[in-house]
């Protein structure tokens, strides 16, 4: 059988797409200012940060 995913499983993977957002602006930066790989790297890790506050963020909202 096929797994049901659940709306909470969609709601935590959603945090996710900031990974490759921050790709792609680092990308578009970087092609900007002429040096792709160190605005990728940027975009990457603005990316990771940007995951790591919503997950921050969803564990305080829900403990109380």
């Amino acid at each position: 059988m096929a797994r049901e995913i659940k709306k909470e499983d969609k709601k935590k993977d959603a945090g996710a797409l900031f990974i490759p957002a921050g790709l792609l602006l680092g990308f578009g930066i970087g092609f900007a200012f002429n040096n792709i790989p160190a605005g990728m790297f940027i975009g990457l890790g603005a990316g990771f940060i940007a995951f790591a506050i919503i997950i921050i963020l969803k564990t305080k909202g829900g403990k109380k």
